[in-house]
């Protein structure tokens, strides 16, 4: 699954309401529950924003965990052009549909639906994921 830029600053950021879920999420990618990628202009932004809310260190720290947590997908010129003609308002998310349609995504994990209505993607909440996960989790008090 692809993961919004929104949901991994969430985590590295603690923004409330939707760091709890965010960083459930990550926990899951980190113990192999669940598969992430992000974008790779995702990376940079992250650093972008991390460093201007807490510091170089930090931000270099939180780049440096996440690329052991995830892999990158590798855009070119024919995704930041195939952006550019999704139609969406924000040129950042349709980079991100982009890279979702390159690697063929099951999910977008967004917090921001909305911002990706029209464009050929499933999105789903960092919670519904976990919803997911948790239902396909075989529950132990079950077995015999």
């Amino acid at each position: 699954m692809l993961l919004d830029t929104n949901v991994v600053l969430d985590a590295i950021l603690a923004r409330a309401p939707w760091d709890r879920d965010a960083v459930l999420l990550l926990d899951a990618i980190a113990r192999g529950r669940a598969t992430g990628v992000v974008a790779g202009p995702a990376v940079t932004t992250v650093h972008y924003i991390v460093e201007r809310a807490r510091g170089g260190t930090v931000a270099a720290t939180a780049v440096s965990d996440l690329l052991q947590l995830v892999d990158v997908v590798a855009l070119d010129r024919s995704d930041f052009t195939r952006a550019l003609s999704l139609g969406l308002a924000d040129y950042e998310d349709a980079v991100h549909v982009a890279a979702y349609l390159r690697i063929g995504a099951e999910a977008l994990v967004t917090r921001n639906a909305r911002d990706y209505k029209g464009a050929p993607v499933a999105t789903r909440t960092a919670g519904e994921v976990l919803a997911l996960l948790a239902s396909s989790t075989p529950d132990p008090s079950a077995e015999e």
